[in-house]
């Protein structure tokens, strides 16, 4: 992996010395390259980041799913990431097409997390209006620390007593059957989650990104083309003005290109 952006003496310095195909990052400088801001007066109460992939054609799956346009690089950057947040935000339909587990603590960051006030893993939460969900997977009935699932306070109570029955803390983030993006996030933060990442799906992304509560995405761009009828990284209700964000870092492995975008 190459630093790309931005560029430094030290930038050229690298790149010189490793050659064109760069070498693979350690867990700590990939950590130090994607940290958070620091809470407190100056920082933001709470942090949400988007991380997609993308093709060049715009795609964000290839049959369904992530994977195929995915790499060794992209999935290292993706449990780095993980492994930084409180908490990971995804959609219920990505849970279902995806086969979303219970996030893993990770030996490499234990002493991290640690020392930053955090649990073992972060915990998922799952963002649903109708929580048909399948509560006797692993992602509810083994994780390693409770599944959260954001809901509306219109939910129907059977449902919202299956979650409860196979663990999971059900957490109102809506005053329909719909969740509110913004009191989500809220409500996230009131249990401890500062340090935010969601993993999509699109019409999620989308959501947060219309109720303009998305902070930074990561984006990789996946050096293929697919064509057909694929999603885009966000989908659903379009933006009256589109929104600005300024280009933080770019890293480069095999072709692969890891952006960081943060609100301008």
């Amino acid at each position: 992996m190459r630093r790309l952006f931005p560029v430094t003496d030290v930038t050229d310095e690298t790149a010189a010395a490793e050659g064109a195909a760069g070498r693979e990052w350690s867990l700590a400088e990939l950590a130090a390259a994607y940290a958070y801001p620091e809470p407190g007066p100056e920082g933001p109460a709470s942090w949400l980041r988007g991380n997609m992939v993308s093709t060049l054609d715009g795609a964000a799956q290839h049959e369904g799913r992530s994977q195929p346009i995915s790499c060794p690089a992209d999935m290292r950057v993706f449990g780095v990431l993980r492994a930084l947040a409180d908490a990971v935000v995804v959609g219920a339909e990505t849970v279902r097409q995806e086969g979303y587990r219970p996030a893993r603590a990770r030996a490499g960051f234990a002493a991290a997390r640690e020392a930053a006030g955090q649990g073992p893993a972060p915990a998922i939460a799952v963002v649903s209006a109708s929580l048909d969900l399948d509560f006797s997977l692993p992602l509810f009935s083994s994780p390693l620390v409770p599944t959260l699932v954001l809901t509306g306070a219109g939910a129907e109570p059977e449902r919202v007593a299956a979650a409860e029955k196979a663990g999971a803390r059900v957490v109102v983030a809506g005053e329909g059957a719909g969740v509110d993006p913004a009191r989500a996030v809220h409500a996230l933060a009131e249990l401890g989650h500062t340090r935010l990442l969601t993993e999509g799906g699109p019409r999620l992304l989308g959501q947060l990104i219309a109720a303009d509560v998305l902070d930074e995405l990561c984006l990789t761009v996946s050096p293929m083309l697919t064509a057909g009828e694929a999603q885009r990284i966000a989908g659903g209700p379009s933006v009256t003005l589109p929104r600005r964000f300024t280009l933080s870092s770019m890293l480069e492995e095999d072709g692969f290109l890891f952006t960081r975008y943060r609100r301008a």
